[in-house]
């Protein structure tokens, strides 16, 4: 869950950063009494994530500024569509609009595109869901995205479940055990609660992991016929989740195998951030506006 503390945290580093002695350009030129309204637009379609977060933007620039949202988190959208709209004093108006932009630009894209993986295997039963490969200290606002685009995730962090990998594996079984005694003394270690997944990419892998009781086997890159034939061999024990080489293109494909969870990594690294705008006029004699394009 994306909370406020972790909004309020994240953006107001990210404020910092983008003026940390202030704005410049906007104290000089903007007078202290000027307001301004805006209008965030969507320049094309897409699924909406991080209304609260584009909000923090402005509310924590300057308190007196509101952010009314017209749509909600994981509503889709048409080219067009007034998504949200703000007002408030001018120049905090014109320092936060940068950083409220890149975040819900880059959140809806996150979603959009993963609302796409979702709709290619509507019907199957199977879960599209994220990874670790996020951008380092926004974790939390890329998975919330995934979620608003339909999706779920995977593990948060090294701390939520137990995921032994082929370099865990082959660091087990330098000590002499076999990957099956090895797994089961891991096992052992771990609190009854956490979750063990252990990834494969050998058919004759499967078998030795399975007689460890884990809860989840990854096939990691298997082609889509050892693929079925992985989830016939499982025949049930475990969850079974794909991995590697997923793509629009092959993902419906991956999903008929009979697999459970498709993980896909480009939901957050290969995102791109959505085409969104903010519109924006200042309250100045004469009536003075101002047009801020999205991708400024």
């Amino acid at each position: 869950m994306l909370t406020r503390t972790e909004i309020d945290r994240v953006v107001s580093a990210a404020l910092v950063e983008d003026a940390p002695w202030g704005d410049v350009t906007g104290d000089a030129l903007i007078p202290a009494e000027a307001t301004a309204t805006a209008d965030l637009v969507a320049r094309e379609p897409g699924v909406l994530s991080g209304i609260d977060v584009f909000t923090a933007a402005f509310r924590l620039t300057d308190p007196a500024t509101t952010v009314t949202a017209h749509l909600a988190d994981g509503d889709r959208f048409e080219s067009g569509d007034l998504l949200a709209s703000v007002s408030g004093p001018a120049r905090a108006v014109l320092a936060a609009e940068r950083v409220g932009l890149n975040f819900v630009q880059r959140m809806s894209g996150i979603a959009t595109l993963t609302a796409r993986y979702v709709a290619e295997v509507a019907g199957t039963g199977v879960r599209i869901v994220d990874t670790r490969k996020t951008t380092p200290g926004l974790r939390a606002f890329e998975k919330h995205a995934v979620r608003c685009g339909g999706g779920h995730n995977h593990r948060f962090s090294l701390s939520d479940a137990a995921m032994a990998k082929d370099n865990h594996l082959g660091v087990l079984t330098a000590q002499g055990l076999s990957v099956t005694e090895a797994l089961r003394q891991a096992r052992q270690r771990l609190p009854h609660t956490v979750h063990l997944e252990v990834e494969v990419d050998r058919l004759d892998q499967i078998e030795p992991v399975l007689d460890a009781g884990i809860d989840t086997i990854m096939l990691d890159n298997f082609s889509i016929d050892d693929l079925r034939s992985g989830v016939a061999l499982v025949a049930g024990r475990a969850i079974v989740e794909a991995s590697g080489g997923v793509s629009l293109d092959t993902v419906r494909a991956i999903a008929a195998t009979g697999v459970d969870v498709i993980s896909v990594g480009a939901l957050t690294h290969g995102a791109r951030a959505l085409d969104l705008g903010l519109d924006l006029r200042i309250g100045l004699p004469g009536d003075l506006r101002i047009g801020l394009p999205g991708d400024r």
